[in-house]
């Protein structure tokens, strides 16, 4: 496809400046885009990058004030303008033939909707559902009374345990593992692990996107949910009975415990870990790689480890940054004090062999 910078801000209804019959052919990132392509700049942390980009048209906010020898598309919100650009520029989505590959294995009380397509060496178990539309790709496992939404898309090697439940317009992508075990044991006299039987189900809402290699674990009893839109990276652990509601996002490497509670809107990001049996409240922040072993407040920003409030976290670390300055200054404090009393200095440890007998 080709549109002119005109033509772009038109479709956005935004305000352009420079070469507006500039035909733009593709999209790129700042730094790797190329004549004839459109970026975006929504972080002013890379505004520098502006003067040297080879792209031909910029999408920047209405603030932006920087000269520019490149064409401006000025929009309110410069990364939801450019997912809209990327759209019109994307390749065609790969597309599935609806139909039941020979080489798939398909119980016969299994019921598919209409349009479902399930790929080769996938296995659908007995008294699975599939909505209309829904898409299996090859080597997925859909396990006996499972239900899947319609117009889904299960990408290969997913494997969906027994009586899990997904809502409509769900993405899961490869090597994700959904119902699996809740790790809960107890201890018997001798001191073994005994496992606990895991009965509960995981059920995940609508317009919902996993990524891949997560795994989201059965509840112990009841029911492990996630949301309506929910978005979740890659390499995710989501423990027994958790509950996280609507519109919350999990970035990678995420481990959230046993039976705690995400709210809606809530942001985990990478790395953080929350423990088991908390609370995390609408709207809050979880900052990347934090450890939170309380409850969060409604729309608080934490961090750190244990997670703190952000300001008092980042205060925190500023000082533990400055103790090595701070010790050699107290040394310098306590040497000097001891000049005013008169005092010798104090001796350092007798060298290795001359301790005395």
């Amino acid at each position: 496809m080709t549109l002119t910078v005109a033509e772009i801000a038109s479709r956005l209804g935004a305000a352009y400046e420079g070469d507006g019959a500039c035909a733009i052919t593709g999209v790129g990132g700042l730094r790797d885009a190329r004549r004839g392509d459109v970026t975006f700049l929504a972080n002013p942390r890379y505004a520098s990058a502006v003067g040297a980009t080879q792209a031909s048209a910029i999408l920047v906010s209405a603030a932006f004030d920087r000269k520019a020898s490149v064409a401006l598309i000025r929009c309110e919100n410069p990364d939801a303008a450019f997912a809209q650009v990327v759209q019109w520029f994307a390749p065609a989505p790969v597309e599935w033939a609806p139909g039941v590959h020979p080489l798939a294995l398909v119980a016969p009380d299994a019921v598919l909707g209409e349009g479902v397509r399930v790929g080769p060496f996938s296995v659908v178990e007995a008294g699975a559902r599939i909505g209309a539309r829904t898409a299996i790709a090859a080597q997925v496992y859909v396990g006996a009374a499972c239900e899947i939404g319609e117009d889904g898309r299960i990408y290969p090697q997913v494997s969906l345990r027994e009586r899990v439940r997904l809502g409509a317009r769900v993405i899961v992508h490869n090597g994700t593992v959904i119902g699996s075990d809740g790790f809960g044991y107890t201890v018997t006299a001798g001191g073994a692990r005994q496992k606990i039987p895991q009965l509960g189900t995981v059920v995940v809402g609508d317009d919902v996107e996993i990524g891949a290699n997560v795994t989201i674990d059965r509840a112990r009893f009841g029911k492990t949910i996630i949301g309506n839109g929910v978005k979740i990276d890659n390499l995710v652990q989501i423990a027994h009975n958790v509950v996280i509601g609507d519109h919350a996002v999990i970035v990678a490497q995420v481990g959230i415990a046993g039976s705690t509670m995400i709210g809606g809107k809530a942001v985990i990001a990478g790395q953080a870990g929350v423990g088991g049996h908390l609370v995390v409240g609408e709207g809050a922040i979880v900052g990347g790689q934090a450890a939170v072993t309380k409850n969060v407040p409604p729309g608080q920003f934490v961090s750190g480890y244990p997670a703190t409030p952000h300001q008092e976290s980042m205060r925190l670390h500023a000082h533990i940054a400055r103790l090595p300055e701070m010790r050699e200054r107290l040394a310098e404090l306590a040497e000097r004090l001891a000049r005013l009393e008169g005092k010798p200095k104090a001796a350092g440890p007798a060298p290795a062999g001359t301790e005395p007998a």
